[in-house]
Formats: C-alpha cells, structure tokens, sequence
C-alpha cells in the first residue's frame, strides 16, 4: 500500500470535526435513536430480497414466453441492485445491526451475484473509504476497461467518445468481478490486506470456488433443467439480469464521485489533509428531496454522510445531512450537492468529457 497519511489537520479541521460529530451524535441522543437500523430498514431488506427472489421462482414454477422471462430478470436485476445497494451496504459496513451475526448474514447476500464479501471489503471498505479518489489507491476511479475516470491515468484517443460507451460498459461490472474476484484476491494477498481481514488466502480461495459453483448451478442451472429454455435462452437472461443490476450499481456510485466539483487530490503522496475535509473534497450528494430515489438506492445518494459517518445506518441520512451541510458551510467547507438525479447525471457525462479530452488539470 502506498505511504498515504491523513494529517489530523490544523486546528480550524479539528474544530470542524469536533462540531460535526458532536452535533450528529446529539441528534441521536436527543431523539432517542439508534445509529443502526430500523423497522423501515428491515422493511426495506424484505422488499428488496422479494424483487430479486420471487421473479426467479416464478420463471422456475410456470410455464411462460421468452419476453416475458426476460422482463422477470429485468425485475430481478432491479431487486439485487436494489439488495446491493440497501442491504448489502450497510451489513458490511457493519451499520445495518449491533449485532455481528445479523451484519455477516446480509453482508452475505453479495453471494447472490456470485460476487465475493471479502474482497468487496478490502476494495470498498477500505480502499474507496480510505483513500476516495485518490488515483492509483482507490479502486473506484481506476481505468475500466476503456473508460477513464482519474486524470492522473493516460489519455488515449478513444476516451473522446467515452461519455458516450461508458453506460455500455458500466453493465459489465458484476459479470466481470465474477471471473476478477480471483486476480483480486492475489493482489489483495500480496498487498497484505487479507491477511488484516484474519483471512486466508488458500480457505478464501477454496470458498470462492465452490460459492461461485453453487451460485451458478443455482441461477443458471436450475433453469436450464426444470424449465423449457434452452441454454443459450437462460444465460441470456442472467446477463441481462447482471447488466441491469451493474448499470444501476455503477452509475449511483459514479454520480458521488465522479462529477463536478469532486477533486481528485494529486501531488504529494505522502501527505494529505485531514481525512474528514478530503472526504467532503472528493465526495458529492444529489437529489435529496428525491424520496423514491432515496429509498432505493439506499442513501447511496447522501454520499458525504455516508463517506463522514459509514458506521450509521443510511435510513437515518436524509435527517443528519441537514447538520452536516449547516456544519461544512459554517466552517467554509464545500458540500457539494447536485439537485436532482438528471444534474448529476450531467455533470457525470461532462465529467467523461473532460477525462476524455484532458490529459491532466491544469
């Protein structure tokens, strides 16, 4: 791992930080509320779990056309996104319960994509949380495939149409960590980040085979025997079903980070700022007022709370964001908020613009 230290900052960031985590806290001592989930919370995991589930019994159980299979994965992408990014979030960040047990079970339910927990950790929880933004460390904004999202990466002709492919390729990402989680699990082992997981690279290894058989014996295999698809008709429906659940997943984590006004620190890299301030630098809220929005992407939205406090249940957000945005601004601090889900999205697509025709800030 790179020498990358947070300095705890000057006084003034101390002050800033202080204020920030004492009226947040105070907000749940006052109310009278856990930082975990609540019943909502758990209503929410019911509801997302059933649009991934109950589409797939459904093309097991009864007969049905080839459109309307594939309009049942499409539901199904919707759902494990929805699972993803509103269950699975939070229970590997450890802010869904107080309870271990309760955040390792649905911290599991990454295994319904196939894809692996443990290097989801090191890679998000991590990586992206600590270093956010920062080229070379964090995973989030590294080159994929032919989109450029850090500007310290190499410019190459191609990238001047990227605003216009990436959405193509943003589909691809959780077919690709399928066959990527074992390449990753290497360069983790060898960076030493399984082994501060109290993880072994041989057992991790032998898991991740035999949950990606199950997986696949499950999703795909199940079909092809008890229904009248063919194979070929199957596996065209688990990549769409992965496609619109990757689309969803890679665009709400591209609008917190990868848009206007979200820096991308490059310089000296062994000193940075205090953590908290890099976080509110690099990171960037939209469409708050947007209650569907908000309730789906789980909180995915109030990206700077998230980033500020990943230990708190993002059903609470919409109600700290407030304090958290009165606190930036008294201390002279951006928070950048994008009002809706359309101006971020512009601001991501001429974001790729700019990664596509810049070779670095000036």
């Amino acid at each position: 791992m790179k020498n990358i230290k947070f300095g705890s900052g000057a006084l003034a960031e101390k002050q800033f930080v202080n204020q920030l985590r004492n009226e947040v806290g105070e907000y749940f001592l006052a109310n009278n509320i856990s930082t975990k989930a609540n019943f909502a919370m758990v209503l929410k995991t019911i509801v997302m779990l059933s649009l991934y589930v109950f589409p797939f019994i459904i093309i097991l159980m009864f007969p049905m056309s080839l459109l309307s299979a594939l309009a049942l994965t499409v539901l199904m992408g919707v759902g494990i996104a929805g699972v993803g990014m509103s269950v699975m979030h939070d229970a590997c960040h450890g802010s869904y319960s107080k309870r271990e047990w309760i955040n390792y079970t649905l911290g599991g339910t990454l295994y319904l994509l196939g894809n692996n927990v443990l290097n989801w950790k090191i890679q998000h929880n991590v990586l992206h949380h600590t270093y956010t933004n920062i080229s070379g460390v964090d995973e989030d904004i590294n080159t994929k495939g032919p989109i450029r999202l850090a500007f310290k990466t190499l410019l190459k002709k191609h990238h001047r149409f990227q605003f216009v492919f990436a959405f193509f390729f943003y589909g691809m990402m959780t077919i690709v960590k399928l066959i990527n989680d074992f390449p990753n699990l290497f360069l983790y082992n060898r960076q030493g980040l399984v082994r501060s997981h109290h993880g072994s690279v041989k057992s991790e290894f032998i898991k991740m085979v035999l949950r990606k058989f199950v997986y696949l014996s499950i999703i795909i295999g199940l079909p092809v025997l008890i229904t009248n698809f063919s194979f070929w008709q199957v596996l065209i429906g688990f990549i769409i079903m992965h496609w619109v659940a990757s689309i969803i997943l890679s665009l709400v984590f591209q609008l917190a980070h990868v848009v206007e006004g979200a820096e991308q620190p490059i310089g000296a890299e062994e000193k940075y700022e205090n953590w908290h301030v890099h976080q509110l630098k690099t990171t960037a809220d939209f469409a708050h007022s947007n209650r569907f929005l908000s309730w789906y992407v789980g909180g995915l939205n109030f990206q700077i709370e998230h980033h500020l406090f990943p230990n708190i249940c993002h059903i609470h957000y919409k109600k700290i964001a407030p304090i958290v945005k009165k606190v930036a601004n008294e201390h002279g601090y951006p928070y950048n908020l994008k009002p809706s889900f359309a101006n971020a999205f512009s601001s991501h697509v001429k974001t790729l613009k700019v990664l596509g025709a810049e070779a670095m800030h000036h």
